[in-house]
């Protein structure tokens, strides 16, 4: 079904509120994979919580939604996209409130997990009812509005949660998403239905491998920075990770029923559109982390001062997402995926200037100012342009995997970032402090610094130590933001030429007839030239399992 046929029916108002309603349930998700931050101490005085526990209240959440989120998107396009996302809302309220009234941090930790689970589903699904509710040519904007929204509430979602706190319980942070999800479920009566495979079977053999196969990474990857890679619960979950993620694209490859179909990788713009998810939400992931925790530990900001100072970025995408996925919508993506990252990667790269005491205005400001505007350009784009690319047909498994691809993106970044800068670190501080006989407490401040826990020298260092430690530990740490920062930078830019240099517009690409693709069909051409673009990745029928062998 073509996205003129899904949306020819669908009035200006049930586009409205459905919507709003794809908002508020994806904003529930968003705001509560941050809000939680903010709680730990006080569950942890509520619960008697230990360190480990406080950890698993939130990676419990992360691991469910990062390793199930594909398979929520591909149970949307099976079952029914109002249906399943539906489904998500509800069995999210009812964690919420499981979550709100936990007696014990295991109970909590279970209730955070299925929490996760009915974020899988949901998530997808939002981004799929969008394309099943608006027409081609409002897409981009849609998303656009999407993106802004969500992106409020993911800033929001500390700051409410400690009025929250300060007014109430913690227990009300999870509570209060009953509110939200009550509206998204009276609202979702003026969603159409959309687009459904019926009579296809559910691959569960794939579901089980994807489901395990991106939970060993994810876990491994979360794990990391406390274990290191050479501790077993580390290296263990990720090898059988990377080995079932291989047995699920080979069973894949097989089935004549796959949940993924692979010859959606065909399409130009949605491979090439998660190449560049990847680099640019990695970058993305790299220097929110790393400058919140830098202003925090060597520039002696507050948590709120640290965390406002990416306020702007969120503003504008506010503001802006829509406009540009408006534009996108008339001119074609490429453009808006190549310069946005550009933008973006210039931003983060200004952030070189920021010293050990740093001013906002002056040397933090502009840096973030660039960063959100060319995130602005680029987001609403990208989606739909790696949405459209799929067709409505495909659009929740392929909401899914741009979901996964961001996710594993920013885990996988951290990483690798984490491991240079904290390299950069001990490198720098082996030169300063060559030849030097340490006290115990100055060597603990050390040993700290080599592990990112960035401080001045700690209490009992020797006043004859104190200014060659502290000198030390901030060159080392100035110096190790600006690898981060580079290498965020690197990435931002990464992703603009891989999309300058892959992604083509649906114009363009009319012009260019597909000789892989039935009768001749066009890739990835606009439904105005009377073409769904799903088609041009080859139904089951028409495109038989084994030419994908």
């Amino acid at each position: 079904m073509s996205a003129e046929r899904a949306s020819g029916t669908v009035s200006a108002a049930a586009k409205r509120w459905t919507l709003v309603a794809c908002i508020l349930g994806s904003g529930i998700v968003f705001l509560d994979g941050t809000v939680v931050n903010v709680a730990l101490p006080a569950i942890a005085r509520d619960l008697d919580s230990g360190l480990a526990a406080q950890q698993w209240i939130v990676e419990a959440y992360m691991l469910t939604l990062g390793s199930l989120i594909l398979i929520g998107g591909s149970l949307g396009d099976l079952l029914g996209r109002r249906r399943v996302f539906a489904a998500g809302v509800g069995g999210f309220g009812a964690c919420s409130l499981l979550c709100a009234a936990a007696p014990t941090t295991e109970t909590l930790i279970v209730a955070r997990g299925l929490q996760g689970v009915a974020g899988a589903l949901l998530v997808p699904s939002t981004l799929a009812l969008i394309m099943d509710t608006f027409p081609e040519h409002e897409r981009g904007a849609a998303i656009g509005s999407w993106t802004a929204w969500t992106g409020i509430a993911t800033v929001i979602g500390p700051l409410g949660g400690g009025l929250l706190l300060e007014a109430v319980s913690w227990r009300w942070i999870f509570a209060v998403n009953a509110l939200p999800v009550a509206l998204c479920l009276l609202l979702l009566r003026h969603a159409p239905e959309g687009h459904r495979e019926r009579g296809t079977p559910i691959d569960w053999v794939g579901a089980a491998l994807c489901a395990l196969g991106l939970a060993g990474p994810v876990y491994a990857l979360t794990e990391q920075p406390q274990r290191g890679w050479g501790d077993p619960l580390v290296a263990g979950p990720l090898v059988a990770g990377v080995v079932l993620l291989a047995c699920f694209l080979w069973w894949e490859r097989r089935t004549p029923t796959p949940m993924l179909r692979l010859e959606m990788f065909r399409a130009r713009n949605f491979s090439v559109g998660n190449l560049a998810t990847f680099a640019l939400y990695g970058g993305l992931n790299i220097a929110t982390l790393f400058l919140v925790l830098f202003l925090q530990q060597v520039g002696g900001w507050s948590p709120i001062a640290a965390g406002a100072a990416m306020l702007p970025t969120t503003l504008l995408m506010f503001v802006l997402s829509k406009r540009f996925g408006a534009l996108a919508d008339r001119h074609g993506p490429r453009r808006f995926m190549g310069y946005g990252p550009l933008v973006a990667g210039a931003g983060l790269l200004l952030l070189l200037r920021v010293d050990a005491t740093p001013d906002y205005l002056t040397e933090v400001l502009p840096g973030i100012v660039l960063f959100g505007l060319g995130l602005s350009i680029t987001v609403a784009p990208l989606t739909a342009a790696v949405l459209g690319a799929a067709g409505v047909e495909h659009a929740g498994v392929a909401s899914g995997v741009n979901n996964a691809v961001a996710r594993v993106a920013g885990l996988i970044a951290i990483a690798a970032a984490g491991a240079a800068i904290a390299a950069v670190a001990s490198a720098r501080l082996d030169d300063a402090l060559a030849g030097r006989d340490l006290s115990p407490a100055a060597q603990r401040a050390v040993d700290r610094a080599r592990d990112l826990r960035l401080t001045d020298s700690a209490p009992g260092t020797p006043a004859a130590e104190r200014p060659a430690v502290d000198a030390a530990l901030t060159d080392a740490s100035v110096d190790a933001f600006h690898v981060g920062v580079g290498i965020a930078g690197g990435l931002a830019l990464l992703g603009g030429v891989i999309s300058l240099l892959g992604i083509q517009d649906p114009r363009r690409r009319a012009e260019v007839p597909c000789e892989s693709c039935p009768g001749g069909a066009i890739v990835g051409a606009s439904t105005e030239a009377g073409h769904d673009p799903a088609e041009s990745l080859g139904r089951s029928p028409r495109i038989p399992s084994e030419e994908l062998a």
